[in-house]
């Protein structure tokens, strides 16, 4: 299934990708795939979410990232999330052994380019990355429902879409808000004027579609929210 986004009408060329997956057989299982059939040269690896941030920090500068959704640092959505805002340039595909209707929605919704489910065949890659190189969003044809317009949005995945939309700075501040920090904390925590951290929670408000900071805490613990994801998500 693909889904039109405004990067329509240009075309990436991916040839360097990193894979952020904690199965050594498997990634290069993966590797040889992108090799194969996505016209990837070089491919780094990454067992770790905080492994992959750094990385990038560093300098690594791959034109699309694979991502395990279960990783040993992270579990579910919050590396997807943590990755977007460390990469926000860059697509990010999925690959995960769950391939749940919820599931795949939520990635999309947390901004994933598109979802490969991992026992997919060389052929389903081949047109998940074709797609996503298109400027398009890619699911499986079998998984469609998960992005139909009559399958409604959980709380959670209303969540998971406001906070997609914040800044990596907007983030971290986020992240304090929610350890219970005023401003003058925040700002001497992030090396950053107290005026500066007012506009950004303002902006924070904004895009969340809130009024107060308790509210916006509330949206946070919402998205990390794990009970409405499978049981076996831990395990994907």
């Amino acid at each position: 299934m693909h889904i039109q986004t405004p990067r329509s009408g240009t075309r990436a060329e991916f040839r360097r990708a990193m894979i952020v997956e904690d199965h050594p057989l498997f990634c290069d299982a993966l590797a040889m795939t992108l090799q194969a059939v996505a016209g990837i040269e070089q491919v780094d690896h990454a067992d770790r979410l905080a492994a992959a941030v750094e990385m990038i920090e560093a300098g690594v500068t791959p034109d699309v990232i694979v991502l395990d959704l279960n990783l040993p640092d992270v579990n579910g959505l919050d590396g997807l999330m943590r990755l977007r805002l460390a990469a926000p340039s860059l697509p990010i595909v999925v690959v995960s052994s769950i391939d749940e209707p919820r599931v795949i929605r939520s990635a999309i919704l947390a901004g994933a380019a598109g979802f490969v489910p991992k026992h997919s065949r060389r052929e389903l890659f081949r047109a998940a990355f074709a797609a996503i190189a298109r400027g398009e969003v890619f699911v499986p044809e079998s998984n469609g429902e998960a992005l139909a317009e009559g399958n409604g949005m959980s709380a959670q995945d209303e969540a998971i879409r406001r906070l997609s939309q914040l800044t990596r700075q907007q983030a971290k501040i986020l992240e304090q808000i929610c350890e219970g920090k005023m401003n003058k904390q925040i700002a001497f925590d992030l090396s950053i004027a107290e005026t500066t951290v007012k506009a950004h929670v303002t902006a924070i408000m904004r895009k969340l579609g809130v009024y107060s900071r308790t509210q916006a805490v509330l949206i946070a613990r919402e998205a990390q929210a794990t009970g409405p994801l499978p049981e076996t998500w831990r395990n994907g």
